[in-house]
């Protein structure tokens, strides 16, 4: 689950982890109300969405005056960005933030995320602060120095100075513990808020020789947000796909493609399977759709109503191999879909397993329009050629 900036530094505040003020708005007048509560009159204007490289974008004003706040704030909500991590759909902003601005003398990057091919957790440092982490890697790799971290061993004063000493921390934030302080703060929220990725870019050192957290991004498993109540709640539906959010809110196993034929299978291995042969038929799918192994009636219809509120599908292929799932389950709720909703969207269906006869008798006696198959090779087959028309 990603999180605004400003959720982040909310969490991260706990923690110990020093930043400027700020303060978030999502409309003008509210602007207006902190300018005056704040006497604020120059500052930084930043679109809350669920993507960086937001300056790039346009995402991210420095204003020096309260009029010029004000505009600023004009321009930016209700702003779609568009880049790279939002897709060509992008995402709006319905909200800003707003922070005074710093005077800096140098900025760092440190993040904290899971490094899947070592199976460990890692401090990422790196002096080139202020640019994407991802282009630093591969374009200087000398300039990130990485450093492994256990939950159950604290931050050692030799890892510590390891860090120091790559980043060149002197002063303050060496001799006073201030930089180990300000890792460990971001080590502790990174295990206690099961994160997966946990950044600060750019860390900035003061010209008086303080650091500060001016930009912030965390990310937290999906799986362990049962023991997250706090940061479950603040989950914003507006900076996914509506056909996404629908899915959440029916705890369907959905992401959205760019392609034109709907998908739904049961399991997460047959789903993926089912989009590989579609590829390898020459057609692309619109959606990966796990309705998973019990799925109810009212459950599976919600998931068709998803694949068929996107204008981009042509055509529906249906996959089920029913083990724990009940195939006259599947095949009920697509009776009372077409019932209700008639659709023009040809509609493939390959199922085996449990009850399967009774599924198939049940969409051949009231789903006249669905074109059942008896092969995976031969349902994928059969769909892309509908898709193409």
């Amino acid at each position: 689950m990603e999180l605004h900036e400003f959720q982040a530094k909310e969490l991260l505040q706990k923690f110990g982890i020093p930043m400027p003020p700020f303060f978030v708005a999502g409309s003008v007048a509210e602007v207006e109300k902190i300018i005056r509560d704040q006497h604020l009159d120059k500052a930084v204007v930043k679109v809350q969405v669920h993507a960086g490289g937001r300056g790039k974008a346009g995402g991210v004003k420095i204003v020096h005056s309260p009029d010029e706040i004000i505009e600023a704030a004009k321009a930016l909500l209700g702003m779609k960005i568009v880049n790279e991590q939002t897709g060509p759909d992008g995402l709006v902003a319905n909200k800003i933030l707003l922070s005074p601005l710093v005077s800096f003398a140098k900025e760092y990057y440190v993040g904290i995320t899971i490094d899947r091919k070592k199976a460990e957790v890692s401090l990422i440092v790196s002096k080139a602060g202020g640019v994407e982490i991802e282009q630093v890697a591969k374009e200087r790799p000398s300039h990130i120095h990485v450093e492994p971290l256990f939950k159950e061993s604290p931050f050692s004063e030799e890892q510590f100075e390891r860090v120091a000493h790559f980043l060149g921390w002197q002063g303050l934030i060496r001799e006073e513990g201030k930089g180990k302080k300000l890792i460990e703060g971001l080590i502790q929220a990174f295990f206690d808020y099961d994160a997966t990725l946990l950044e600060i870019n750019p860390l900035v050192e003061t010209k008086e020789g303080h650091l500060t957290a001016v930009d912030m991004k965390l990310s937290v498993d999906d799986n362990a947000l049962f023991r997250q109540p706090k940061i479950a709640a603040l989950y914003d539906p507006t900076q996914i796909s509506p056909q996404e959010a629908s899915a959440k809110e029916f705890d369907l196993a959905f992401v959205n493609l760019k392609g034109d034929i709907g998908c739904m299978v049961n399991g997460a291995g047959l789903a993926m399977a089912t989009m590989d042969l579609i590829y390898f038929k020459g057609g692309k799918p619109a959606n990966f759709l796990d309705v998973g192994g019990g799925a109810t009636q009212e459950k599976v219809s919600s998931g068709f109503k998803i694949i068929l509120s996107d204008p981009q599908v042509k055509a529906i292929l249906i996959n089920i191999f029913g083990g724990i799932m009940n195939c006259a389950t599947i095949a009920l709720a697509l009776k009372e879909l077409l019932q209700d909703k008639k659709t023009k969207l040809p509609i493939v269906c390959r199922m085996e397993g449990t009850n399967v006869d009774e599924a198939k008798k049940i969409l051949h006696d009231f789903c006249p329009g669905v074109i059942a198959c008896d092969t995976f090779d031969g349902a994928a087959e059969l769909v892309v050629t509908l898709a193409k028309g």
